[in-house]
């Protein structure tokens, strides 16, 4: 399987393949997500992505200015997201909603980091996948790698745990819907409430119609803006260790982050034609997907295996904890 592969690409220099790769990767995961819907997008870049870097398809020059792209791809995907989003439809959630995605977030984060620090996972590895299990997945793993001094590694486990058990969610949370008698409005805020990537929340409630569709985007998109103030937060909380330990000091907001808000702003105005929101949609997806397929590659299964044990016992305890908060908060505002 190797060898064909290889043969259709380019004999350039490295980062040229690399975008080959890249390119290759998002081809594959949009046509098999036609095929297989029901699977998202997103889902399927990181599931091409690992078969490609595990199967020894991608060579160790081309390793590194694809993890380079990839860098660069999510953090515009992470910007292009904003356009999604106007402060008008967070606003239109209410006050009692709004609360309680805030909660739910903040329960999450602090829940999962904990649990990941009395495990022995360590800090930056509990605080990803606390970011990446309360916010938004891998876009919010992406904007707080920085501010939790991770490594190449942190980041790949935390990215697979998102999407193991965002997958999973995925599927049972539409199984669970009518056991639990819940309506589709209700429903809807659930798997928004509760669901790690927003390609996997759309695969959740797409099922229980447009309304649940619409409501659980939303209320999925705001714990995205959240993103910002928790990266505030915990970089003001950095700045502070760091003067008194003497350590590297990071910046108070990345710059892709601010990108997202400035994106944000510029939908709540409704200046923006519709024609051009749905081709930033569709790049959106593009950059997502050819980030995460690149992330993919980088995940090594054996070593993750062979390490996984205490990451995946966080993983259930925060997508069980999520799942919980949010359905509880449901059935109280209902």
């Amino acid at each position: 399987m190797t060898a064909p592969v290889r043969h259709l690409l380019p004999r350039t220099s490295e980062p040229g393949i690399a975008l080959c790769w890249l390119t290759f990767g998002t081809l594959c995961s949009w046509l098999a997500h036609l095929l297989v819907p029901a699977i998202g997008l997103l889902t399927w870049a990181v599931l091409i992505g690992l078969v490609a870097g595990n199967t020894r398809a991608v060579r160790q020059g081309t390793r590194l200015p694809l993890a380079a792209f990839t860098k660069r791809l999510l953090r515009v995907g992470v910007v292009l997201l904003g356009l999604g989003l106007s402060v008008g439809a967070v606003l239109s959630l209410g006050l009692p909603l709004l609360g309680l995605v805030a909660a739910i977030l903040a329960v999450t984060l602090a829940g999962t980091t904990w649990l990941g620090l009395r495990l022995g996972l360590g800090g930056p590895r509990s605080l990803l996948l606390g970011t990446g299990f309360a916010i938004c997945g891998a876009s919010a793993i992406a904007a707080m790698e920085e501010h939790a001094d991770a490594s190449e590694e942190d980041v790949a486990v935390a990215v697979g745990m998102v999407t193991l058990f965002g997958t999973a969610a995925m599927v049972a949370l539409p199984l669970l819907r009518h056991p639990l008698g819940l309506s589709d409005a209700a429903f809807g805020i659930w798997v928004g409430a509760s669901v790690h990537e927003v390609g996997q929340v759309v695969g959740a409630a797409s099922g229980a119609g447009a309304f649940a569709l619409g409501l659980a985007v939303v209320v999925k998109l705001t714990r995205v803006l959240l993103l910002a103030p928790v990266v505030l937060a915990v970089a003001t909380w950095r700045r502070r260790r760091a003067r008194h330990t003497g350590g590297t000091v990071p910046p108070m907001m990345p710059m892709f982050v601010v990108g997202f808000l400035l994106c944000v702003a510029m939908r709540s105005t409704g200046w923006l034609p519709d024609g051009l929101l749905a081709v930033a949609a569709v790049l959106q997806q593009v950059a997502l997907a050819a980030a995460l397929f690149g992330m993919g590659t980088a995940v090594r299964l054996r070593a993750l295996a062979a390490h996984s044990g205490p990451a995946l016992a966080v993983a259930a305890a925060s997508t069980l904890l999520i799942a919980g908060v949010s359905l509880a908060g449901v059935l109280v505002l209902a």
